[in-house]
């Protein structure tokens, strides 16, 4: 399985409306996307899937959904403002603009011209003004990341959960970068969403927490169809590590354009809290951080039996939505040559649709209502969509839904109405088998389990 090219999972995604380019009436804005119906639902189930993982299953994270405009205090002591750039080059021959780094040969792949400009450093963050008049002196930041308002709030989370170390707390959102060559449909955007934990524990224990995180997502993504296979671990080296990191590991996986980041998961040290905490002095922060007067609050647990304040270390997991979609399509593509079909071998709780209801013949308002009776049945029970297929072809309804990755199609056909049976058809064994109504709901509810 998997898709042998990136154009095979393009052409899917915009012929079964996962994904479309955004702006397309228009020539669309490179580095752009639009989710479609079944990218939308394929989407919200995979950041419910990490959400139940993080939030539901555990005691020890709470969530947060923080804004997106940022103001430029918490971006400059985050050092996100000196920091956040990518080298960008001209090429004089083609007037084309490129991120040096991943040049070959210090060639333009436009035009093959070796004549470019000296790279100079390019920031990625999005500004906007803030208020009525645009004079450039009230601006904000559309945020480059999900983590700053997580250590904004740390306090506002301790003081309304009474959490103690070590606790997470964990943010789904968009975030925005300015790229220069965005690249590889939606792997490289301009506007992206991202799966983030700021895991907070006391100094000392942070290596421990830091292969902890690593094995449990490394685990995570293999429960969501992700295959050994084609997922391995990075380390990442010291020269190459963000400025706020001590160690980093990449999940990394293979996307039909090569081997690639699909989740990094830092150990951030007392960097970010302490950058953004008041009186810095009086606590031993390790990490380099810039002097801050501005901020009003102190980041910080104060332990009680050692009667002393610590700024905690932090794991950061983060992962990007689009990318796991990407890798998800990729890994459930499967070209299955024998029966001319092409299958998205989703698992059951990530497919966009769980269910169609197919009546054998659209014009037979008998066999439709009870299509409809049923749908609306098994809709009740919560699991996902459920969808009325009344197409009238079954062979092209179960094309379709292969396609589209739907675990379950329904038939009801004239016998239905004979002995109160359904056709239940596999997506993936194309196996049919008749149930009584009577138990549909429980052999529902029983797959999904």
């Amino acid at each position: 399985m998997t898709a042998s090219t990136m154009d095979e999972l393009v052409s899917l995604c915009k012929r079964r409306g996962f994904i479309f380019q955004s702006n397309d009436i228009y020539g669309g804005i490179k580095g752009l996307y639009d989710y479609g119906p079944m990218g939308v639902e394929l989407k919200n189930n995979l950041k419910q899937s990490w959400w139940k993982s993080m939030i539901y299953e555990r005691d020890d994270i709470e969530g947060l959904d923080a804004s997106i405009l940022t103001a430029p205090a918490v971006l400059k002591y985050s050092g996100h403002e000196d920091t956040f750039t990518d080298p960008l080059v001209d090429c004089k021959s083609c007037k084309a603009r490129w991120r040096d780094d991943q040049l070959e040969n210090n060639t333009c792949p436009n035009c093959n011209s070796t004549d470019l400009t000296d790279p100079r450093p390019f920031n990625l963050m999005f500004k906007t003004a803030i208020g009525p008049v645009d004079d450039g002196t009230s601006f904000a930041y559309l945020r480059p990341e999900t983590a700053q308002q997580i250590f904004t709030n740390f306090k506002n989370v301790i003081d309304s959960t009474n959490k103690s170390l070590p606790f997470g707390i964990a943010q789904i959102g968009k975030a925005f970068r300015n790229e220069i060559t965005p690249r590889n449909f939606i792997f490289r955007v301009r506007e992206f969403e991202q799966m983030e934990l700021e895991f907070f524990v006391d100094p000392g224990t942070d290596e421990k927490w830091h292969k902890h995180w690593v094995d449990l997502r490394y685990n995570w993504w293999i429960d969501q169809g992700i295959k050994k296979a084609n997922i391995e671990l990075y380390t990442v080296e010291k020269k190459d590590l963000s400025h706020y990191s001590k160690a980093t590991i990449d999940i990394m996986y293979k996307f039909p354009h090569g081997n690639e980041e699909l989740e990094g998961i830092a150990n951030r040290t007392d960097f970010d809290l302490g950058s953004h905490t008041k009186n810095q002095d009086e606590f031993d922060i390790t990490a380099k951080v810039m002097e801050n007067k501005k901020s009003t609050t102190k980041l910080a647990i104060h332990k009680l039996e050692e009667k002393k304040w610590i700024i905690p270390f932090v794991i950061e997991p983060s992962a990007g939505v689009d990318r796991g979609v990407l890798a998800l399509l990729n890994e459930a593509y499967f070209n299955d040559v024998q029966n001319s079909r092409i299958v998205l071998a989703l698992k059951p709780h990530l497919s966009p649709i769980k269910a169609a209801v197919i009546p054998l013949k659209r014009n037979n308002e008998e066999l439709v209502n009870l299509a409809k009776k049923i749908k609306k049945d098994l809709q009740k029970i919560g699991l996902g969509r459920v969808i009325l297929e009344n197409s009238g072809n079954i062979g092209k309804s179960y094309r379709r839904h292969d396609e589209v990755g739907t675990p379950l199609c329904i038939t009801v056909d004239f016998e239905t109405l004979e002995n109160n049976t359904v056709t239940i058809r596999d997506r993936d064994t194309m196996k049919q088998q008749r149930v009584n109504i009577d138990m549909l709901e429980s052999y529902y509810s029983k797959y999904f389990d």
